[in-house]
């Protein structure tokens, strides 16, 4: 494997039409890539990330960074990408890109801590443009965040919702209901009655400049969710990291994560666009986790903790309905400690 230079990432980009938005959002993204490693270190206080830069032979590259056996996490990556190319049939085929050439860069981040009693998270922010001949002739952003526990603290779910709540109000309140429902309905292994891969976030996709909303209203607020990562996550984190767990608890996390392995390769859109653009596997593979079961037809106790939790990801719920001033207030403070 190539080992890159601080640039390398950024190589040949000047093959590409002119973009200031495009400049701008590399840098962003890198900058974030930076911040969220050091929060999630501070947070497990044993292991640091490591770095692998790589080159992508049809364009561009990446940086992934990735934490293993750590003090909290017992998997993770944080990575980041600035790819580029010729459209290719394929891509028209069965992505319906239609154009010459394309460039896409993001964070996507995923971490499996060690203890069931924290929470999986995935995180994804990204801005794509393409190009005929030299002009850029569309561009759109995309993302989200969600969160996948494998015990349930409904307080939990309420600040991580709530603090995805505030982002989405203050540039549209119509955006977190809409995009909470998209999420809803996009982290679903399908084959599996409708079971939801966990409790759900935000996501959206293809957000164009409009009328009413300009491309710099769009790069603010992918920029703002990137930001609400760590007071989103981490406080969930500090609270739960040092309770303690059984092996039956470790099972049924495993179990689970049998779940999201299953939506990760069966379903999800990054992973089939990466495997269409010749994308990095070990990049592309990092979300799964490092240990998983798949048992025959595992079904939990009626009524205990572990069927509270399935029941949670069969019927999405409106986590924000009933929250105290105190909840506010505590995860508040939490947040801003971040």
């Amino acid at each position: 494997m190539a080992r890159l230079n601080d640039r390398t990432d950024m190589n040949d980009l000047h093959t590409l039409p002119p973009s200031p938005t495009r400049d701008r959002w590399i840098d962003y993204i890198h900058g974030l890539q930076d911040r969220i490693c050091a929060g999630l270190e501070a947070a497990d206080g044993k292991e640091t990330f490591f770095e692998d830069r790589w080159e992508r032979p049809e364009g561009g590259g990446g940086r992934t960074r990735v934490i293993a056996n750590g003090g909290v996490f017992e998997k993770g990556g944080v990575n980041t990408s600035v790819v580029f190319g010729e459209v290719s049939d394929i891509m028209r085929q069965q992505l319906k890109i239609d154009g010459e050439r394309w460039f896409a860069c993001g964070l996507s981040l995923v971490l499996h801590p060690l203890s069931p009693m924290v929470p999986t998270v995935h995180c994804n922010y990204r801005m794509f443009e393409l190009y005929n001949g030299n002009e850029v002739v569309d561009r759109w952003f995309g993302g989200g965040t969600d969160l996948t526990p494998y015990y349930l603290f409904d307080e939990d779910a309420r600040h991580f919702h709530s603090t995805y709540k505030n982002v989405c109000d203050g540039f549209d309140p119509s955006f977190y209901p809409a995009f909470k429902k998209v999420c809803d309905d996009y982290f679903v292994n399908t084959h599996r009655n409708g079971e939801r891969r966990g409790i759900g976030g935000i996501f959206y996709d293809h957000q164009r400049p409009n009328e009413r909303q300009d491309l710099d209203f769009w790069m603010r607020f992918g920029a703002a969710c990137g930001d609400a990562f760590l007071p989103a996550y981490v406080p969930i984190v500090e609270k739960r990291k040092h309770d303690a767990f059984t092996p039956e608890q470790k099972h049924w996390q495993e179990i689970r994560r049998g779940r999201y392995t299953e939506f990760n390769l069966v379903h999800d859109r990054g992973t089939i666009f990466g495997l269409k653009t010749n994308g990095r596997i070990e990049s592309i593979l990092m979300s799964l986790p490092p240990t998983v079961r798949f048992e025959y037809n595992h079904q939990p106790a009626p009524g205990s903790p572990e069927d509270n939790l399935l029941q949670a990801c069969l019927h999405p719920r409106d986590w924000l309905g009933e929250v105290s001033d105190t909840d506010r207030e505590e995860w508040a403070r939490r947040a801003n400690s971040c």
